[in-house]
């Protein structure tokens, strides 16, 4: 009797476009049985959820596997992105980069529990997705082999639309130009204009952002509540975080927030360029900062702002796992005891105007300080001896050096 060939199994993480596509094809050529997986990060409709389990089946694929992620990224990473006000560059809140750490983990989860033997990505070898997916994959299931057929074989998307098309797979026209993410933080755009420093992407790529000339004539006016830095209202009604997210989306892709590029150095060590519109995020960042004002020190604020950078970065670059994370996480944390109540927001073509703050733990409550021509904290003669101790060691300084020229003039 003849020995059954034992197959192999791998697990790709798909996203139903052009380049996840064509790895499920070079998979089977290579022998291996498909098991596909989905994320959901957020941005996926019921109808992109059927057209990708329809792509998987379509492409060959042997199972496919749409999981929920939304919770675990928002507790996760976005809570601190949040609570950290993270914006690398001063404008780009990571929108994507982020989710591959969750599809990273439940990529390894159903591989061990399909028993495969990889798992693979579609990453090209040019972009910072390659490194996040592999170090996550390294730290989290050393024994499984990491396969990204698309950075391997060099292959230009004109090359994978040619192979796609003689299988009689058809991919939608934008996604042969365009490599759009659309998750909770909103849409990451890469093609034609981003390779280069100069051109930027046409609105209709922006899915969800009204262009600025078509915007409402007429301002939006809401408050959010914040609990311990994170939001949990709004005006007045108390939802969850995810679903804030997806209120700020709508109302201010309304008004045309949060449409953007970054440029920025990626993990490789070049110049990189992305297009994307994060309209909620961009909101909540902008005044849950406001709200940091009125309750937090300086030097708070000053600490908490500097590790925030820290933390933005190594998550950017697909460090999560490094044990420093946890520890700045701690002091995020501690920094927002205080950073409860209500931000009063406009947004009106495509500005965020934050008209108003309140908190009970308000820095500037009349009873505590008040900013003005008076002060019941201190007197007039107290406040001069202050300015004067205040500005000591500059005046020591600037009487040396006076001091010190005039004695070297008198050497030379």
């Amino acid at each position: 009797m003849k020995k059954q060939k034992k197959t192999k199994k791998a697990v790709l993480a798909f996203s139903g476009g052009l380049d996840t596509s064509y790895c499920v094809l070079y998979l089977k050529e290579q022998g291996y049985d498909v098991v596909t997986m989905t994320i959901d990060t957020g941005g996926f409709t019921k109808e992109d959820q059927v057209y990708i389990a329809e792509q998987s089946k379509l492409v060959g694929a042997l199972k496919h596997y749409f999981v929920d992620g939304k919770k675990q990224l928002y507790k996760q990473i976005v809570s601190y992105i949040i609570k950290g006000n993270i914006l690398r560059g001063g404008v780009y809140p990571l929108s994507a980069g982020p989710e591959r750490l969750i599809i990273a983990t439940n990529l390894v989860e159903i591989a061990k529990k399909e028993n495969a033997v990889a798992v693979v990505h579609g990453s090209t070898g040019a972009g910072n997705d390659q490194v996040r997916f592999d170090v996550a994959i390294k730290v989290l299931a050393p024994e499984l082999n990491i396969i990204a057929p698309i950075r391997d074989l060099e292959l230009t998307r004109e090359k994978e639309i040619e192979i796609l098309e003689k299988h009689g797979i058809n991919i939608p026209t934008i996604s042969k130009s365009y490599s759009i993410n659309k998750g909770m933080l909103g849409i990451t755009i890469g093609g034609k204009e981003t390779k280069g420093s100069w051109e930027s992407p046409p609105d209709e790529v922006y899915s969800g952002i009204t262009p600025l000339s078509d915007t409402p004539n007429k301002p939006d006016t809401f408050i959010i509540s914040f609990k311990n830095g994170l939001p949990i209202g709004i005006n007045g009604q108390i939802i969850d975080g995810i679903s804030i997210l997806e209120y700020l989306s709508k109302i201010g892709g309304k008004h045309g927030i949060g449409k953007n590029i970054h440029l920025g150095n990626t993990i490789l060590g070049i110049k990189g360029r992305v297009a994307f519109a994060a309209p909620a995020i961009t909101i909540l960042i902008k005044a849950h900062k406001e709200l940091e004002k009125l309750v937090l020190t300086k030097w708070q604020s000053f600490w908490k702002d500097t590790l925030s950078d820290v933390w933005g970065n190594f998550v950017h670059e697909g460090l999560y796992f490094d044990p420093v994370i946890k520890d700045i996480e701690a002091m995020l944390d501690s920094s927002q005891k205080c950073v409860t109540g209500e931000v009063k927001v406009k947004l009106f073509k495509g500005n965020i105007i934050i008209e108003g703050y309140k908190s009970p733990f308000s820095l500037m409550d009349p009873k505590v300080a008040t900013y003005g021509e008076e002060n019941v904290l201190w007197t007039g003669k107290e406040a001069a001896g202050f300015c004067k101790i205040y500005g000591l060691q500059s005046m020591l300084a600037h009487k040396a050096y006076k001091l010190g020229k005039k004695y070297g003039n008198q050497k030379s």
